[in-house]
């Protein structure tokens, strides 16, 4: 099961107590205050995971609490600090207050450690209260409470391309050309239900991830369909591939396709439809009205968008868009302008 968003509440230990004691031993020649400090508590970590690939976990587990200092004790013994808890993250978790809906943290490195909430310190015993005019001190601190937060988990899929198109427009058979992935295939609409990523070998070692996103429709943005809920997906990537069929079969022109998603895409964000875009006319096997395919040819021309003819069943225009997904992916990045 794929699970993209999820609620959880952390809460960092407490601080122990510090001690009230005093030491009063025979032929112990210092005796007086002996309070020692309360442990510290400890902290919840969050750590971003390549072993997991969804928040399907926290589902099943939504409270994560770290252990709480000991208190302090006599003879200026201070209290064990609290063990801290590690708790592990897709890569491309992004963590929000849910009170304040302030972005935490984003994990986009695998390995990333970030400290969620943070423990407690210890309270002071009454040791540490001993002066040359104060020598029976009877202050004492209690420890302090860890920090504890109610978060809400939203997992980006960390992909270089996007496929982005209508239910059934050849999304999960191109993404099952070009990598190891096996997305269910099938003659209707909605078949892809969640989001699939494949790695694709480009050659010399190099590799790029794709990302197959469920179908959009016409009032996606309103919740129609599967509404918008796995755009966020596609946030990260470098590059939009749009599949447009071109066949018969779907009774709608593919130009009227093209700009329904592309309105759809803007109203999820405007940088979406604004990324870098391939246009491709999909499932040219099937297609037999050429006026179809030239007017969307005619509309990438006009956009100033580069655009190919596939069909991912004969494997007509594979392997050239494979090769130009490649060099666009694998082409280093500009720095970014200060």
């Amino acid at each position: 099961m794929f699970i993209d968003e999820a609620r959880v509440y952390v809460k960092a230990g407490d601080g122990g107590n510090g001690c009230l004691a005093f030491r009063r031993e025979k032929y112990v020649p210092h005796g007086g205050p002996s309070g020692g400090d309360g442990g510290r508590g400890g902290d919840v970590v969050f750590v971003a995971s390549i072993h997991h690939n969804t928040l399907l976990h926290f589902r099943f587990n939504p409270e994560h609490k770290a252990q709480r200092g000991r208190h302090g004790e006599g003879s200026n013994k201070t209290g064990r600090d609290g063990a801290s808890i590690e708790v592990p993250v897709p890569v491309g978790t992004v963590v929000f207050d849910e009170a304040t809906g302030e972005m935490v943290h984003d994990f986009a490195i695998p390995g990333e450690r970030f400290v969620i909430a943070r423990g407690g310190r210890g309270g002071r015993g009454n040791a540490r209260f001993a002066t040359s005019t104060h020598q029976a001190p009877t202050e004492h601190e209690p420890g302090h409470p860890g920090e504890e937060f109610h978060l809400r988990l939203e997992l980006k899929l960390l992909a270089d391309v996007g496929l982005v198109g209508f239910p059934n427009a050849g999304k999960s058979t191109l993404i099952s050309r070009i990598s190891a992935a096996r997305p269910k295939i099938a003659d209707y609409p909605f078949t892809t239900l969640e989001p699939n990523l494949g790695v694709v070998d480009a050659g010399d070692g190099r590799t790029f991830v794709v990302a197959d996103i469920p179908g959009l429709i016409e009032g996606a943005h309103q919740g129609s369909g599967l509404g918008i809920q796995f755009l966020r997906h596609v946030e990260r990537t470098r590059l939009l591939v749009h599949l447009v069929d071109v066949s018969e079969a779907t009774g709608r022109d593919p130009v009227n396709d093209f700009e329904v998603i592309m309105r759809e895409l803007a109203s999820f964000s405007p940088e979406m439809a604004a990324k870098p875009m391939l246009l491709v006319a999909a499932k040219m096997d099937v297609a037999q009205d050429s006026a179809r395919v030239e007017a969307l040819e005619q509309l990438a021309a006009a956009r100033n968008l580069e655009f190919f003819k596939l069909s991912s069943v004969t494997g007509q225009g594979v392997e050239a868009l494979k090769h130009r997904l490649g060099d666009i992916c694998l082409a280093p990045q500009a720095p970014p302008s200060e």
